[in-house]
């Protein structure tokens, strides 16, 4: 039997939501604490909080949408960490349309209604005052990042807001830019590590040591020593061909990387309002009990989170 403790972790996104996983995993910064951490793509939120509500899985990587959304329907689901405070995306749109007036009653493209792409879509509409009832916008389920990137190029959508190492792929083909959402200020917490409430109690230390193996990739992320390490899981991971769009996807990936992960209260709030207008039980959801910050104030108190500060500060 292995001494390491197999972990599998569901993921919707395939962008640089996970690359904070995907770090952690391939670096072998979770076997640091004793896990064999593989993750796993699946189609939809849904399909993510499907697989913990029946036990297949005890830890996911979802968007706070899908959390939220599970826990209006009486999952007891509850988030312990997120590495990203900032959303480093662009909207981009044809090129005919020059104005956030010119997008009344355009078509987004998305990869879910209520799902990651979508909720990194509507926050950033909500921060520029684009009321999405107000200017009549659609919003189009499309696919992932990079099938929404190629039906904006088609022109089979007017918009859409994108990572930037896909916002540049669409502009070299003659989009531009609306707005440059990593620019904005609101409060922001994206992709987290989730799982059923009852797992506080059962296994408490596997929670503690994938938190400190998240942690532990945000340093490795901003170490200009392992650089090309991570551009090379990027690359693999995302697809990626052009060494510009690896060059970006890298920067998107630092931008929002922080190792302060204790859950945003604030920020969830925002999200929470935001999903309120495609679910409206999930403004009934008590963040209270979604929200847990033990492993923080734990990882704070021992010493863990200051050395890391340190090590970012290096």
């Amino acid at each position: 039997m292995s001494a390491e403790e197999q972990v599998l972790v569901p993921y919707g996104g395939q962008n640089e939501t996970v690359a904070h996983m995907w770090v952690g995993a391939e670096k072998g910064l979770f076997k640091k604490y004793g896990l064999d951490v593989k993750m796993l793509q699946v189609r939809s939120g849904p399909v993510i909080m499907s697989a913990l509500a029946s036990g297949a899985v005890k830890v996911i990587w979802p968007a706070p949408s899908s959390v939220l959304s599970a826990a209006s329907g009486g999952l007891k689901v509850t988030c312990a960490a997120s590495p990203m405070d900032k959303l480093p995306r662009e909207l981009v749109v044809q090129k005919e349309i020059r104005s956030f007036d010119d997008l009344r009653g355009k078509v987004f493209g998305v990869q879910s209604i209520g799902g990651g792409f979508w909720l990194f879509t509507m926050i950033p509409l909500e921060s520029l005052g684009l009321d999405p009832e107000r200017y009549q916008l659609k919003m189009r389920v499309i696919g992932d990042t990079a099938t929404v990137t190629q039906a904006l190029i088609a022109k089979m959508i007017d918009a859409a807001v994108l990572p930037y190492s896909f916002s540049d792929r669409a502009k070299r083909e003659g989009l531009h830019s609306l707005a440059d959402i990593g620019n904005l200020k609101f409060p922001f917490q994206g992709n987290s590590l989730c799982f059923k409430r009852d797992l506080i109690v059962d296994s408490p230390d596997l929670i503690l040591r994938l938190v400190k193996g998240i942690v532990e990739a945000v340093v490795l992320i901003h170490d200009a020593k392992y650089k090309q390490d991570v551009m090379e899981i990027l690359r693999k991971n995302l697809r990626l061909d052009k060494a510009d769009d690896l060059e970006t996807s890298y920067r998107v990936l630092q931008l929002g990387a922080t190792v302060e992960v204790a859950p945003n209260m604030e920020a969830w709030r925002t999200i929470q309002k935001v999903v309120s207008r495609v679910n409206p039980a999930v403004k009934h959801v008590d963040l209270r009990e979604v929200l847990e910050g033990s492993f923080a104030r734990s990882l704070e108190q021992s010493g863990f989170l200051p050395e890391m500060r340190k090590k970012m500060e290096r």
